[in-house]
């Protein structure tokens, strides 16, 4: 990788922590009210600044883009500022940082924002808001193409903003069943205008944003997630593959500073992708730097890179059980098992 801004990741040498390790984007919902990232915040990505690259927990470009409660946002001038403590941290640390682009699509809900929830067709998701106490079942509006031009403009925003905050670079969340995700698949979008129907029609959406941040950040700061098997919020659909067959040789073109995959287990073998898992799916068909994820260990990782099924691995979980996972790791020291209430005792 020739990438100046991803340094640290030295692809021809032997495989080290500091140089291989991304921490990887989970929801952890430390803002306020405001959706302004908090000291907590600050503190917890301070801690883990010795990763190679922290990618932020998934960042809403706008307000109609909230479903969940207290998850940060990245358009208004307060959570600029609120950002820039973060990254003026890590940056002090020496770290690296990327903020994740977020809208979540028709997993959105009018209880946060009092508007219109919109995805690419009318098609719903039960259980849309799981941490409200009911859970609702809501039909989003179709969006129209003014629509799509304004999240188009809102996504490339949302990337200046980022720079703005100090951000190294963006990472797109175009993965696990949320907007971008939404247009890729066959079981959320059924749209039969330019951005349904087939592969070049259901990959525009996410092509036009790609482009919109490379013209605002450039391509070297641009990265992009993706869920080419469908599984989170979605059904599989054996069509699915022919979308990304398409997408991803139109991303490796752009030359972005990487691909991420977006999947809890990587393990899981998709019948749409012939069998494949996420990463064997993604390195097959996208030739620049690949990130992995999805429940691996420091020594699967090692094993995977070096048998060159992806090229750098997203940590999620076991960093959020251990701010000095780096030097556990490097050390050989005992590793503290992950536990869900870790999330709501985030230190």
């Amino acid at each position: 990788m020739t990438n100046a801004l991803l340094s640290p990741f030295k692809l021809n040498d032997t495989i080290t922590l500091n140089n291989r390790i991304l921490m990887a984007p989970l929801t952890r919902c430390m803002s306020d009210e405001d959706l302004v990232p908090t000291q907590a915040s600050v503190d917890y990505y301070a801690r883990r600044a010795d990763t190679g690259l922290i990618i932020t927990e998934a960042t809403i470009i706008r307000p109609d883009g909230q479903g969940y409660p207290n998850t940060p946002g990245l358009f208004t001038q307060k959570q600029i500022q609120g950002w820039k403590k973060v990254t003026e941290a890590v940056h002090a640390k020496k770290g690296k940082i990327f903020a994740q682009l977020w809208h979540v699509g028709r997993v959105a809900h009018p209880h946060f924002f009092d508007g219109d929830v919109l995805a690419p067709s009318a098609i719903g998701v039960e259980g849309s808001v799981p941490r409200m106490r009911e859970l609702t079942y809501i039909t989003p509006k179709p969006a129209t193409l003014d629509d799509i031009q304004s999240l188009i403009t809102d996504f490339a925003k949302a990337a200046e903003n980022a720079i703005e905050a100090g951000f190294d670079g963006v990472e797109i969340h175009g993965a696990n069943g949320y907007l971008i995700d939404q247009f890729l698949h066959y079981a959320a979008n059924e749209r039969t205008d330019q951005y349904g129907q087939t592969p070049e029609n259901m990959a525009r959406f996410a092509l036009e944003i790609v482009d919109a941040v490379i013209a605002a950040v450039g391509n070297d700061r641009t990265s992009i997630r993706l869920s080419p098997g469908a599984y989170f919020n979605m059904t599989e659909d054996a069509r699915d593959k022919a979308v990304f067959d398409y997408l991803l040789p139109q991303l490796t073109d752009r030359k972005l500073a990487y691909v991420h995959g977006g999947i809890f287990d990587d393990s899981l073998k998709f019948d749409s992708l012939e069998g494949k898992t996420t990463s064997e799916y993604l390195r097959a068909n996208y030739t620049g730097t690949l990130v992995g994820v999805g429940s691996y260990s420091y020594d699967s990782a090692k094993a995977a890179i070096e048998a060159d099924k992806f090229d750098l691995i997203a940590i999620g979980r076991p960093l959020i059980a251990n701010p000095d996972y780096i030097s556990k790791v490097t050390s050989g020291g005992t590793l503290v098992e992950y536990s869900d209430e870790m999330l709501t005792e985030l230190v």
